[in-house]
């Protein structure tokens, strides 16, 4: 195992907090692959660190859905279930859509501005082929419009409910040659909230998000 960041033991957090947020974000990141073992003494020798708090991590991941445990074989990352993704994509589809329908009300100037960039710094990822680049940018064109809402509790709801398809995102961009739909669609909803159209930026979010659906069963019927 060598798909793990060196822990930066200076910042005086508990060790299994930073044990379990390195992790977490391997798992999320896919660098640690759905039915993956996870070994502790590996985990503890690349980490620097005693078997306790990987154990400890392991448990809380194990609290998150992020790990099960198997009797008499130790843990293992969960699998994702295309129903499970699916399942959150339902409801993501009308968060995204109540999120930049406020958007297209309640975005500032340089908000938008900044919402521009991220679409045309995704677009130059297209372009050059940079995979990890283009996810970067998407998540943060989402989290874009969803902190220009200044709706808090949406912004929760929303944030917990992308982290559980974080790692399919991974597989849409590679399996799929979708991404010149993305910057579309993305285009789309941009111009809908710089025109102050809140009902079609609506449409456009939850066109998006519909459209990921159909290539996650697309992806689905192809692995059966």
């Amino acid at each position: 195992m060598n798909r793990l960041s060196e822990l930066n033991l200076q910042n005086y957090r508990p060790l299994r907090d930073v044990v379990f947020e390195n992790l977490r974000n391997a798992i999320l990141n896919g660098d640690l692959k759905p039915s993956e073992r996870l070994m502790e003494v590996q985990i503890a020798e690349q980490l620097g660190v005693s078997r306790t708090p990987v154990r400890e991590a392991i448990r809380k991941l194990e609290l998150e859905g992020l790990v099960i445990m198997v009797a008499r074989k130790g843990a293992y990352v969960a699998d994702v279930s295309i129903k499970d993704i699916l399942d959150v994509l339902e409801v993501r589809s009308v968060l995204e859509g109540l999120a930049a329908s406020l958007a297209a009300e309640r975005m500032a100037e340089e908000e938008l501005e900044k919402l521009e960039l991220i679409s045309y710094h995704f677009k130059r990822c297209l372009e050059s082929g940079d995979t990890d680049g283009m996810i970067e940018k998407d998540m943060q064109f989402h989290d874009a419009i969803l902190y220009s809402t200044r709706n808090a509790k949406l912004i929760q709801i929303s944030q917990g409910l992308q982290e559980q398809v974080q790692r399919f995102r991974i597989t849409y961009f590679v399996e799929y040659n979708q991404s010149k739909e993305v910057l579309s669609e993305h285009q789309q909803i941009l111009e809908s909230i710089a025109n102050r159209d809140a009902e079609k930026a609506q449409k456009a979010a939850q066109h998006h998000i519909e459209e990921l659906e159909n290539i996650i069963v697309k992806f689905a019927n192809k692995t059966k």
